[in-house]
Parts: C-alpha cells; sequence; structure tokens
C-alpha cells in the first residue's frame, strides 16, 4: 500500500493550454499517441447534459469544455498524490479536490448515493472501474483501491461540492512496466460477462437525442430481477475516442416506483455532441455481484474514420 503524500495545488496554466486546444478544434489525445480526427464540441457532455455553448469562438467559456478533459475548472482542481505508481491489484490510490479557496474539499452533495464517483480507464479503453473512493474529513485527502496493469489510465472524478456545481474532473496516471496495448475493436453490440450476454438496442447520432436499450440475459433467458444499484437498475458512462471525454447518464425509471420493471431490459436516453467512436460501459447488479458490460459505437458524421484500440471480444467484468 502507497503511503499518501503531501498533495500540491494544480497551476491554471493548464486550465489556459485546454482552453486553446478546444479553441482550434483539437482534442486532447492518448499520450500513448492515438489521435482522434474529430474535433471538440461546443456542446457540455458532463452529467448527461447538453448545455449551451455560452462563449464565443474567440473566447470559450468553461461551460463549453467536455467533462472530464480538465484537471481544473470553476476553481476546483484534482491533484494525485502519486502520478506514477506500480502495476498491481488493490494499488491504492491518493487524491484532493482543492477548492476556490486553495484548500481541499471536505464537503459535497450526495448524488446516486455517494459523495465521489471515481472512474478508472487505461488509455485504449481496458481495465474500466467505478469505484467509491473514501474521504478523510479532516485532511480531504480521499483514497481508493485500484487493480492497475501498465500504460497510462485516465482518472475522472464525478462530483457536487456543497454550494457549487456538478464536475467531471481527469487527469493522468503512469503505472510502469511494459505496455501491451489492447487489440482494436469494432463496433460491438453485444458483451458477454460470466453467465450474462447484454445487447444494445440504438445508434447514437451527433447533436440529436438517442435511446439506448440494454438488455440483459442469463444463460440464455432474461433477467427479470436486477437488483438497484446507486439508486437505479443500470449505469452507463460513455468515453469519446481519442480525447476520453466523459458522459454520464442513468436509465428511465427509479426502482421502487411502481412501473419501473427489474429487467430485462435497461432504457437510457443520451445525446453524443460529435461524431466519433464512444466507448459504453454499463454496471448492473444481479445477484449481489455488480458487474460491468462494455461496448464499441460509432456516431457517425464527417472525418469518422479512425479507429481507437478497445477491450477484446469478451468485454466487461465482475465488479467489487
Amino acid at each position: 500500500m502507497n503511503t499518501p503524500v503531501k498533495l500540491t495545488g494544480f497551476a491554471a496554466a493548464v486550465a489556459v493550454v485546454f482552453g486553446v486546444a478546444l479553441l482550434v478544434g483539437a482534442t486532447v489525445g492518448p499520450v500513448s499517441g492515438h489521435t482522434d480526427e474529430t474535433s471538440a464540441s461546443a456542446h457540455d457532455i458532463g452529467h448527461g447534459d447538453m448545455a449551451e455553448s455560452a462563449g464565443s469562438p474567440e473566447t470559450p467559456a468553461a461551460e463549453t469544455i467536455p467533462g472530464g478533459l480538465m484537471m481544473s475548472q470553476h476553481g476546483y482542481s484534482l491533484t494525485l498524490g502519486e502520478t506514477n505508481i506500480e502495476p498491481g491489484e488493490g494499488r491504492t490510490l491518493t487524491f484532493v479536490i482543492d477548492g476556490p479557496d486553495d484548500t481541499p474539499v471536505t464537503d459535497y452533495d450526495i448524488t446516486h448515493e455517494k459523495d465521489l464517483h471515481l472512474i478508472a480507464v487505461r488509455r485504449d479503453f481496458t481495465g474500466f472501474q467505478h469505484v467509491h473512493p473514501v474521504l478523510d474529513e479532516k485532511t480531504g485527502i480521499w483514497s481508493v483501491d485500484l487493480d492497475l496493469t501498465p500504460g497510462t489510465w485516465r482518472i475522472l472524478t464525478d462530483f457536487t461540492p456543497t454550494g457549487g456545481e456538478a464536475l467531471t474532473l481527469g487527469t493522468d496516471l503512469e503505472v510502469v512496466g511494459e505496455f501491451l496495448p489492447a487489440a482494436t475493436q469494432e463496433d460491438n453490440r453485444t458483451a458477454t460477462v460470466d453467465d450474462y450476454e447484454i445487447t444494445l438496442r440504438g445508434d447514437l447520432s451527433p447533436g440529436a437525442d438517442a435511446t439506448l436499450t440494454l438488455a440483459v440475459n442469463k444463460n440464455g433467458q432474461p433477467v427479470t430481477d436486477l437488483q438497484p444499484y446507486l439508486g437505479a437498475y443500470g449505469h452507463l458512462v460513455a468515453l469519446r475516442g481519442g480525447d476520453l471525454a466523459y458522459l454520464h447518464v442513468h436509465p428511465d425509471g427509479t426502482p421502487g416506483d411502481g412501473t419501473t420493471r427489474a429487467g430485462p431490459e435497461v432504457v437510457f436516453h443520451t445525446a453524443v455532441p460529435s461524431a466519433g467512436i464512444y466507448h459504453l460501459y454499463l454496471d448492473f447488479q444481479h445477484d449481489g455481484v455488480v458487474r460491468t458490460a462494455a461496448f464499441t459505437l460509432t456516431a457517425e458524421g464527417a472525418g469518422n474514420t479512425h479507429r481507437e484500440p478497445a477491450a477484446p471480444v469478451e468485454h466487461g467484468h465482475s465488479g467489487r
């Protein structure tokens, strides 16, 4: 287990760099050298909303920046205790969220039953983990155990500081060792996790609302007794190929509302801001175990020819 180190604030200059990158229409590409031809959108795709552009082409407003691309936004900064870490299971990651007063934030609003949601995924879109760190309220230091393989990982924190707005901040974590990138994955609409097969219906279209229906079957039989997980029958995270822009959406209905069925289908409504490749991860709970199914979809549009590395044919894993 790694010992937490003293954490420092994030330099505001990085925010300027990201703003300039978005201004010229370039996305923040993977460290591994892969790029995406899709330009950044003038819409905020964080938390499932498509926010209207609040800035001019000469001065893009912070609200136009897609979720997860910034380490610092609206006065809040994400700082890792370590930016390089050894590979292995149960590696402890520590971090702080500094507020506008340059001190660690300790007060958060509960969203989907947690103060903060953390997404960890390698930049070739493998190893996806949706976990919930523990906060030391005295120091403001968060800690969480992750299973890490060598390569560059994207760390995304989804939270709402008390008195502030919902934010998704992201940064990279280097895991030392020989990096073996995953094979390129074409679009897939079926994922197998343990004895479960999950199928996806629906299409993504840039700038338009989309309905995605995910059906869960076990051993060839529909699952009709999905269990609530974080207040829903499923959670869907979408990451855009190239820059890993973040979109977090939730399904129709609420468990126990008298109308929402516990499977086999979970329906999501979402929108993507631009053409390109999107990697989708569905968390669902059944028989007391949270599992993750992974999919790759293309939102058709101009310049949509690049393929990002993704998971092999067998997608997903059993969660903690």
